[in-house]
């Protein structure tokens, strides 16, 4: 029997028995959980998601609410009730909501205060996809179901037989109105709460509609309800809407909100067409399917399935648009950066400090015509506010550190795209490298001191040696951009020199990357394990890799591949609990600590890359046997299946990468750094029509290493590919085997690019 007939009948047999559909269409969105990652808390993170009942790249998510007004933690896995189902703009818990406002289904009698309308549901009445989630009420004896799209949403709401049925609007506190208009069977309203990052006219203007008759209606101030009454603004506000129900009767309510006016949210409700429920579910999951099916796996294995595209859905919710389209179909937007309403795109929710690494990468790869909107929304946030955002929530916010705009706007540059105001990009990035926007991360801080001694002291600003390994690389993506545009010595020269500052803050005593004065001088109580101080969110065993533009040159510094091997293969075999007396526990630190991995700390961004740079010194099979070893231990398809914060879809694109074989160690390169593929066969469905094609012979979980490969037929040897290979299809070959081929990938000339070589 040929190979390609056992492994489908292997597949037919695992979808027997994991009831998966026979002989149906490939249907990716089948295998998303949408509640990967939501069994988290403040001390301890496996995800720190909600599920996300949304649109690829939504304005608006939708999630049941289990925790309190206000707390980051939306929903947690754990939790036995659901207080209300909100619409959601919230990143992370860390970074919190903002223009949030909840629906919630009551009996009985009439409440608004969140504990009294809670109810117990269990997750085997729970039903949650990407574009559909129902759940039943057991308190209220009401099913609750939600389907959306971009800016709106249609929920089902299944009432038992009676006279005291009722809807609750809750438009959350720090400024809030609601207005019920009973002859139109709506409500109407706005939202102001938010954690930062908005002006003082920021405001969420919602519209309601429903399609059964009000028969009572009441309102509630500061949790205080008053019948009869159509109207309240103050500070916690909201609206109760009542109704007499025959047992098994569904009430719909439309819903859609806007950023810009009440008026914009009516036309954002078009969005709904005629409000056939189950036509906008299957509306739902069919563009779902367009996106995640770009790439397509074949795998005897469902729960790899699972994995795999569970991580691609959380990969393409963020950035999320933030923009709106107006009454003649043109896209407009209201800017967080100055309060106005003006044309074009806009997107955010997304820290560059995580994204840069390989969320944006595969959007240039997979996704280029979004993120060519997604520039095009980069040239809008900066002539609306003089800067370019780090962490944008919506607007600027301050929080993590570096200047990696610079390698979001130069990655999709080097990757072709083209089409935005590259120019204006490039006035931005320059301007970001000195200078800083007051109480944000934007720009750089310490950029006087950076610019003058060539790193960040750490008696003038926190973090230091981390800032100055980011500011270095972010200079050699200035630089980089500077020669694909065309741009003179005179006005570039200065960010190459700066992309050796790395080199300034190593300390060759100890063979790692120290924090120094002003004056020079290393730190002198200086602990490798030690969290925080000079490192951001991790330690210099962390941090010290950091270098993704020059790895030789880093090499090089510590005095050769074999040393360099060495100080790698420590990261794995030292005490996991080093370092954890260092400072006050973060979860950052037990998230670490507990996945018993030495000092490796996937569950953090910062040494995600490292294990790739096995490929740079010489030994690419010790690369292939991490990454293989990280997907199968840290990632899987259930509630606690990441091993820190997921944030904004980047630790999810370092696993769709790292099972396709490759990685963007160094965004800005037009390189992917060989891993390990993790299917048999899996094809890349380009936006330019062309087909990659991916096989791996022989896999399996016994099987990690590359014996051999083949690009297009022939032989390849090389440690990297480039994107003009991925991009122009093809067929890519691995032979996969259980033991290590030491002589594969091990000459000079198969490393991946670095800066020194360059310039040698």
């Amino acid at each position: 029997m040929k190979r390609h007939s056992i492994h489908r009948h292997l597949f037919l047999i695992g979808a027997m028995l994991y009831g998966l559909p026979l002989f149906a269409k490939f249907s990716p969105v089948d295998y998303v959980n949408p509640l990967v990652g939501t069994q988290s808390k403040f001390e301890l993170s496996t995800g720190n998601t909600y599920p996300a009942i949304a649109m690829p790249w939504g304005m608006n998510f939708w999630t049941p609410q289990t925790g309190d007004l206000g707390d980051g933690w939306t929903y947690t896995y754990t939790a036995d009730k659901i207080k209300g189902f909100k619409q959601t703009h919230q990143p992370s818990p860390w970074m919190n909501d903002y223009g949030q406002f909840s629906l919630m289904p009551v009996t009985g009698s009439r409440v608004f205060d969140q504990d009294q309308r809670a109810s117990w549901f269990s997750h085997k009445a729970e039903v949650a996809k990407p574009y559909y989630y129902k759940v039943y009420l057991a308190d209220h004896d009401v099913t609750t179901e939600m389907t959306v799209t971009d800016r709106a949403a249609l929920f089902r709401f299944t009432f038992p037989e009676g006279e005291n049925s009722y809807v609750v609007i809750d438009a959350f506190d720090r400024g809030s109105s609601v207005r019920i208009i009973p002859e139109e069977k709506k409500i109407i309203g706005y939202s102001t709460r938010n954690s930062g990052g908005v002006p003082e006219n920021f405001r969420n203007y919602f519209v309601i509609v429903f399609d059964k008759p009000f028969q009572t209606t009441a309102v509630a101030l500061d949790n205080a309800i008053k019948t009869g009454q159509t109207e309240a603004q103050g500070n916690h506000t909201g609206a109760i809407v009542g109704f007499s129900t025959q047992r098994g009767e569904k009430v719909h309510a439309r819903v859609a909100s806007s950023f810009i006016n009440i008026e914009q949210a009516e036309l954002n409700l078009k969005e709904l067409g005629n409000g056939n429920f189950d036509r906008l579910v299957k509306q739902g999951k069919a563009r779902w399917n367009k996106v995640l099916s770009r790439i397509e796996i074949e795998d005897p294995n469902p729960d790899n399935l699972r994995t795999f595209y569970s991580c691609l859905y959380r990969s393409v919710l963020f950035p999320r648009t933030f923009y709106e389209i107006d009454a003649v179909g043109r896209a407009v937007h209201y800017s967080p950066y100055n309060g106005q309403v003006l044309p074009g795109y806009l997107f955010t929710d997304t820290g560059f400090w995580d994204t840069f690494r390989s969320l944006f990468p595969l959007l240039n790869l997979v996704y280029p015509s979004m993120n060519k909107k997604m520039q095009e929304g980069l040239v809008n946030a900066y002539r609306e506010s003089g800067f370019l955002p780090e962490w944008a929530s919506p607007g600027h916010r301050d929080c993590m550190i570096g200047n990696n705009s610079a390698s979001i706007v130069t990655d999709a540059y080097v990757k072709g795209i083209r089409g935005h105001d590259i120019d204006k990009l490039w006035e931005a990035v320059k301007h970001g490298a000195n200078a800083q926007l007051e109480g944000s991360a934007s720009g750089r801080v310490a950029f006087e001191a950076y610019n003058r001694l060539g790193y960040v002291p750490s008696n003038l600003a926190g973090q230091s040696v981390a800032r100055t390994l980011e500011y270095a690389y972010n200079d050699w993506c200035i630089y980089t951009l500077g020669k694909q545009l065309g741009r003179p010595e005179s006005e570039i020269g200065i960010y190459k020199q700066r992309s050796l500052n790395y080199r300034n803050v190593y300390n060759p005593q100890e063979q790692l990357m120290v924090g120094r004065d002003d004056r020079g001088n290393f730190n002198p109580d200086f602990r490798a394990t030690d969290w925080s101080n000079d490192f951001c969110e991790g330690n210099s065993w962390h941090w010290s890799f950091c270098v993704f533009h020059d790895p030789q040159g880093l090499i090089d510094l510590m005095g050769g591949r074999a040393v360099f091997n060495q100080m790698m293969d420590s990261i794995f075999v030292m005490p996991c609990y080093l370092g954890m007396d260092s400072r006050d526990m973060i979860h950052e630190m037990r998230e670490m600590q507990v996945m018993n991995m030495g000092q490796y700390a996937h569950g953090n961004q910062p040494i995600q890359h490292l294990v790739y740079l096995y490929n740079y010194s010489g030994e690419p099979w010790k690369a292939q046997s991490h990454v293989r070893d990280i997907m199968h231990k840290l990632y899987a398809a259930t509630p606690d299946g990441y091993c820190g914060d997921e944030d904004n879809g980047q630790t999810s694109a370092w696993y769709i990468f790292s099972a396709l074989g490759f990685y963007p160690v160094c965004p800005g390169t037009d390189q992917y750094v060989l891993g390990t593929p993790l299917f048999q066969k899996a094809t890349l469905h380009l936006e330019n029509g062309k087909s990659l094609l991916i096989e791996a012979d022989n896999n399996s979980d016994s099987t990690p290493y590359i014996r051999s490969m083949k690009l297009n037929g022939k032989s390849y040897t090389r440690n990297y590919l480039t994107h003009e290979m991925l991009t122009q299809g093809g067929r890519i070959q691995f032979v996969m085997d259980s033991k290590p081929n030491r002589k594969r990938g091990t000459a000079p000339g198969d490393a991946p690019y670095s800066f020194s070589l360059e310039n040698e």
